[in-house]
């Protein structure tokens, strides 16, 4: 089916916002930068969106479906915590190169003085945390290390660390500090195996 000129425009004006902002970050990203990209008038940023802000959400959006599709088909065959560590690193670094993370950290950054924008990152958040929070679940719930460390806890944490260690690459350039912390990771995760083995439950 051929797509309307006007969804062609909003297509192209959300390839155009994400493109930006991992290149220019959120300072640098207006309606101006963002149609020049598109090769579209500026007019037709808040004719289609409203607003700059808005777009950027929509792009941000856009992120989000296509990053939790893969992580789904990815995340779904790890069964240990040394499978579920050896995935999320393989999902970083993809995220890193693709500049899903600096979407993100670019309007985690940008809300801090935006309330509204903020509202709006919060609620895109959420369901990262419990998707987070389910996978870890399957894997560790019932165990010894989930009553030490609730899946819930961990969730908050990962998304934590998630969005520091983006920012962190910007001061570490060769990303040797950064790919440090996942070989720390994966050190550890065997060593936590005998935390991971589920409690059986008592009788009533």
């Amino acid at each position: 089916m051929t797509k309307q000129p006007g969804a062609e425009t909003r297509e192209r004006l959300i390839e155009a916002a994400a493109r930006t902002i991992r290149a220019e970050g959120y300072a640098g990203t207006s309606a101006r930068t963002i149609a020049r990209a598109a090769e579209v008038n500026s007019a037709l940023v808040f004719y289609h969106f409203g607003g700059v802000d808005p777009l950027l959400l929509a792009a941000l959006d856009r992120s989000s479906e296509q990053r939790m599709a893969a992580y789904q088909a990815a995340v779904d065959k790890a069964r240990t915590l040394e499978e579920l560590v050896e995935v999320a690193t393989e999902i970083y670094r993809a995220d890193l190169e693709g500049g899903h993370i600096t979407l993100f950290s670019e309007l985690v950054g940008a809300g801090i003085a935006r309330p509204q924008l903020r509202e709006e990152i919060v609620k895109r958040a959420e369901p990262w945390i419990a998707f987070i929070e389910q996978t870890l679940e399957r894997v560790i719930g019932g165990s010894p290390l989930a009553k030490l460390l609730p899946p819930r806890d961990l969730a908050y944490a990962s998304i934590t660390f998630y969005l520091g260690v983006n920012l962190f690459t910007h001061l570490d350039a060769d990303r040797s500090r950064t790919e440090a912390l996942f070989a720390l990771a994966e050190r550890v995760a065997p060593r936590a195996k005998l935390l991971t083995v589920r409690l059986p439950r008592r009788r009533a």
